[in-house]
């Protein structure tokens, strides 16, 4: 419209110009957070009513809005390592908490109070919930996989594959008993296209150079797919993963599917203040009689990590890396094979130590390219740390008089920039 005249243009930007910016302000602020329309809408089960124009703050809600439609999803989470027993994950039990999950949000639509009509209008229409999960981190500890390894990617394919099948077949039962959402015929849901299948959809629309992602299942989908093609479903949309901070803190459990940010803090509240330790960690350790006062003062002075601790084992020093120590590939790479399953998309976090444009680059890049939908915050660790009081020396501590002028001191920290400087470091 713009190059036809039909629209007065204020600016013409090169697009490459347009992304430093963005990633600019992503490096000195952790936000805006990035979102990728074409998935969004080429993968929405509700597309033939309308456009996927934006997400929810979290960025795991994917609906449509207009003028007389806002967007309102009803969330819950599984406790996905209550569900892990002897190592391996509970199908059985995984089943009966989905089913249970569907039916409950299901009747929270009816039972809401809604403070605007057309939010009203749009959840009794279409019908949508996001069911996800928590606690992902502490299913890999129990089932003794590394977040950075293929077995985690292996592992996070395999969980959300099984609570997409349970959702969907549970909102398919729902619609036996008390019909289909009203919307339903001409979705992508009615013409048996699931959140696998879609895919082809953005490959044929994006290009197959453009796109890579892996399509393996284990579940009887074609099964599944007579079944809804019979009675439909009930809810337009099923799945959706949320940042979960507050319940996953309530519930004892890691948030959503993040990484472990440390090993060990200290935590606050009314009571005062409480060092928390990694119990899968000391779990670990007395089980090779490494636990001791050394091991503990050992984590408070490396804030938790356990890779400069020589008597760890590789092996633990790898499962309880924490999220600036995890390559944020493993995270998108995870990502991908659950966005497979889900009919919405998943709050993802990207830990990025030492970061620079270039690595910001080849991540969001990495992210469009393994057909990720959305990104939530970047998080980046700050230039210096805090130095230890009690040790005798360091680059910030101290010294006699007259030894000034020998000691080393910090190397000076880098400025933020917009990384459109091509001399600048953090740019290269």
């Amino acid at each position: 419209m713009a190059a036809s005249g039909e629209i007065r243009v204020h600016k013409t930007l090169k697009a490459q110009a347009v992304w430093r910016k963005m990633l600019g302000m992503i490096f000195e602020t952790g936000h805006p957070w990035m979102t990728f329309k074409d998935p969004c809408n080429l993968r929405s089960p509700q597309q033939h009513v309308g456009v996927v124009h934006s997400s929810n703050l979290c960025t795991e809600i994917t609906l449509n809005t207009s003028a007389d439609e806002i967007a309102v999803c009803n969330l819950g989470s599984v406790n996905l390592p209550q569900h892990i027993e002897d190592g391996e994950l509970n199908l059985k039990k995984l089943r009966a908490t989905v089913r249970t999950a569907i039916r409950m949000l299901d009747n929270v639509i009816d039972i809401n109070y809604y403070s605007v009509p057309q939010a009203e209008q749009s959840n009794m229409r279409h019908r949508p919930i996001g069911l996800g999960i928590m606690g992902f981190q502490d299913a890999l500890y129990k089932v003794d996989v590394s977040y950075a390894s293929d077995g985690a990617v292996s592992f996070a394919d395999q969980s959300m594959e099984a609570v997409s099948y349970f959702a969907i077949e549970a909102s398919s039962e729902l619609a036996a008993e008390r019909g289909a959402y009203s919307s339903y015929e001409g979705s992508l849901w009615s013409q048996g296209i699931f959140p696998l299948d879609s895919l082809e959809i953005l490959v044929e629309q994006r290009g197959a150079n453009y796109i890579e992602v892996n399509r393996d299942m284990t579940f009887d989908w074609p099964e599944l797919k007579e079944q809804v093609a019979k009675h439909g479903m009930r809810n337009s949309n099923c799945m959706a993963i949320a940042p979960t901070a507050t319940i996953a803190n309530i519930t004892g459990v890691s948030q959503s599917i993040e990484p472990t940010y440390q090993n060990l803090y200290v935590k606050s509240n009314l009571s005062g203040e409480f060092t928390v330790v990694n119990p899968y960690l000391v779990r670990d350790l007395k089980g090779r009689d490494l636990w001791d006062k050394v091991m503990v003062n050992d984590l408070k002075y490396f804030d938790g990590s356990v890779q400069a601790i020589d008597r760890i084992p590789d092996d633990l020093k790898a499962k309880y890396s924490t999220a600036f120590e995890i390559e944020p590939r493993w995270l998108v790479d995870s990502a991908s094979r659950r966005q497979k399953w889900i009919d919405q998309a998943q709050s993802l976090n990207l830990y990025i130590n030492n970061a620079s444009g270039k690595k910001l680059d080849v991540t969001y890049r990495m992210a469009w390219y393994s057909g990720l939908k959305t990104t939530y915050y970047l998080r980046s660790l700050a230039a210096t740390g805090t130095e230890k009081s009690t040790v005798e020396s360091g680059t910030l501590n101290a010294v006699a008089s007259g030894a000034a002028e020998t000691t080393p001191q910090p190397a000076p920290v880098p400025q933020a920039c917009s990384l459109d400087d091509p001399d600048c470091e953090a740019c290269q």
